[in-house]
């Protein structure tokens, strides 16, 4: 079974300030965001890897550029947060682990290369990057084996850095993350049902960190500034 992935692309993004799917942002090397991930994805596990995109926000957009792709939609887009955008694209995933992300992340290609062994070993996982803590992000904390404990921005003691928004959920793991994204606030993000697995569940959640290279979410002019640095 090749693997599956999931890009959470539902949004509006108003705070970039573009008329246009946020996903769909064009970087300096003339692709989108969203072509960036789709060809990192297709460089790290090859292009048998099933996509889905989860959109909303003037959906077709995104529909007509990625035709390859498989699609969920999640009407309520605009009274929702990505824990229910992530809910619905896994709800309609194969059996097996899922890696998804973030619709609006510029990361280096040899992320998902480095995360490749771990999606091996069906290790859920989230990715993070100690260089920063910033306190408008996700940020994390370790129990004493060294898994994810907490994961939220209103983490304030302890945060070791920021969760990047690329993730795998295991397939032993996966059931009992639908069951949690289904409990939590329409308006949380998937990290609040990462949390509740982690307490309720027992889930172990390795954090993966890529703090030696570069992942930008782009959510302001400066951000998208910023990671034009890099491609």
């Amino acid at each position: 079974m090749s693997l599956q992935v999931i890009i959470l692309a539902a949004g509006k993004g108003s705070r970039l300030g573009r008329a246009l799917p946020k996903p769909l942002t064009e970087l300096n090397d003339g692709r989108s965001i969203m072509q960036q991930q789709r060809d990192n994805i297709y460089e790290a596990f090859g292009r048998d890897v099933s996509i889905t995109a989860v959109v909303g926000f003037k959906s077709e957009y995104i529909v007509d550029r990625f035709p390859e792709f498989n699609f969920v939609y999640n009407e309520q887009y605009d009274q929702t947060n990505t824990s229910k955008s992530l809910l619905r694209g896994l709800k309609a995933s194969s059996k097996g682990g899922v890696l998804w992300m973030n619709g609006d992340v510029v990361f280096d290609p040899i992320v998902l290369k480095r995360a490749a062994s771990i999606i091996a070993r069906d290790q859920s996982m989230v990715t993070v990057n100690t260089s920063s803590v910033s306190d408008e992000e996700v940020k994390y904390t370790v129990d004493a084996e060294g898994f994810i404990k907490e994961l939220s921005k209103t983490v304030r003691k302890g945060a070791l850095g920021e969760a990047v928004g690329i993730n795998y959920i295991s397939s032993r793991d996966k059931a009992a993350f639908i069951h949690n994204l289904g409990v939590v606030h329409k308006d949380d993000y998937f990290e609040g049902g990462l949390e509740l697995s982690i307490a309720n569940n027992g889930v172990l959640m390795e954090p993966m960190d890529i703090s030696d290279l570069y992942a930008v979410e782009v959510d302001f002019a400066e951000d998208l500034e910023r990671a034009n640095l890099f491609v």
